[in-house]
């Protein structure tokens, strides 16, 4: 299930769900427990687990123009993929606790975010209509590039920073940008976390009604 957080840097960190404090270490081993599935799931779920997760994480996330080959993707683009999400995670989440920046974090995000990102460009297809495509092939640094460069555009947008939410459900994880109206979004998903806390909220109910033995 595709989760769009309203920007790409907090789209990667929705590639795991698990503890809100997971650092490089937990998020960034090639064991990471738990399997790819709904966003909701109580636990751990890692999307980025090879090759494969991170092609399909990059075509979704829009990064990378339809139909580009993404051969040369392999476990080191991962594990630093994964690297650039705990990394961007330790600083949504010092912003919503209201704590001051992991400097090391900091530092490493701004470093790729200073590095050139994927330069496009526009060349005709079979049809002769023009599309769009990656000059000079697709490089793992000009991706991380522009994903870093997200992360440092949110973190220093005011505006974006005061609309960043975390999902309010049980065990999840999920980052958001609450552009609702009346900014009261509470849920990564109204469908998925909202009707699992809905449906909570019943049974307590049905619960506590119930008469003492």
């Amino acid at each position: 299930m595709w989760f769009d957080s309203g920007r790409v840097c907090l789209d990667l960190l929705a590639t795991f769900t698990g503890p809100a404090a997971a650092g490089p270490a937990d998020v960034g081993s090639a064991g990471a427990p738990g399997a790819p599935g709904d966003p909701a799931d109580v636990g751990h779920a890692e999307e980025l687990r090879d090759g494969d997760g991170l092609r399909l994480w990059l075509a979704g996330a829009g990064l990378v123009p339809d139909r580009t080959p993404l051969t040369r993707v392999g476990p080191d683009w991962v594990a630093a993929f994964r690297t650039l999400r705990a990394d961007v995670g330790s600083l949504v989440r010092g912003e919503l606790a209201g704590s001051g920046p992991d400097e090391g974090a900091l530092a490493r995000v701004n470093a790729l975010a200073a590095g050139p990102p994927p330069g496009l460009c526009a060349v005709r297809d079979q049809e002769g209509h023009l599309v769009r495509e990656l000059c000079g092939g697709v490089e793992c640094g000009a991706l991380l590039a522009a994903v870093a460069r997200d992360a440092v555009e949110l973190l220093t947008d005011p505006g974006d920073r005061a609309l960043l939410r975390s999902c309010a459900a049980d065990g999840c994880t999920r980052v958001y940008l609450d552009t609702s109206r009346g900014h009261r979004r509470r849920w990564c998903s109204s469908e998925v976390c909202g009707n699992r806390e809905r449906v909570a909220r019943y049974r307590r109910r049905v619960l506590a009604a119930r008469p003492a033995r």
